[in-house]
């Protein structure tokens, strides 16, 4: 057992965690949801029947959910200018809108932040998303149309970079 669950957390921990990262923003807060859940999985590892993985995932949502509703809402740490990003080569764009897009991202509610990951990083139906999350497929479709129209808004470019990509 033991030697399973090792192989299955070497294989598929990276994986993990960036679906960890996507749901909180935050790397710290990653690892510590992904340890929780891992730590679930092994408890339970023997009846754990087939991919173990899809597993995994749904307590990190979980988790994740319950986690919004137990603690309150964190206070915004309002500043007066965003700092100037120093200019650099033609390289430096697509990193500079990486950066701009995570920060908007991070600044996405918890619940819109997972409906985007499980709708596009994940891959997964409206369905599906709202069975894990909870809610309804109504709920999981406003919430994503919410938040492609804040990260638009917070980061126009996307709109350059998605009108670049339908007419190629």
């Amino acid at each position: 057992m033991d030697g399973e669950f090792t192989t299955f957390v070497t294989e598929r921990g990276d994986a993990l965690l960036r679906v960890a990262y996507a749901l909180t923003g935050n790397q710290h807060a990653a690892e510590d949801l992904l340890q929780n859940a891992l730590a679930k999985a092994y408890a339970r590892w023997p009846r754990i029947r087939g991919d173990a993985e899809p597993y995994v995932k749904r307590i990190l949502y979980h988790d994740q959910v319950s986690g919004w509703r137990r603690r309150s809402r964190r206070a915004e740490v309002p500043v007066a200018e965003l700092p100037e990003r120093p200019a650099t080569g033609d390289g430096g764009h697509d990193t500079d809108l990486r950066l701009l897009l995570r920060e908007a991202l991070r600044a996405l509610p918890p619940r819109q932040r997972a409906v985007l990951t499980l709708r596009y990083l994940e891959d997964l139906s409206v369905e599906r998303t709202a069975a894990i999350l909870g809610c309804r497929a109504g709920t999981v479709a406003s919430q994503a149309s919410r938040a492609l129209a804040k990260l638009r808004e917070l980061v126009p470019a996307l709109d350059e970079l998605t009108t670049r990509a339908e007419v190629k």
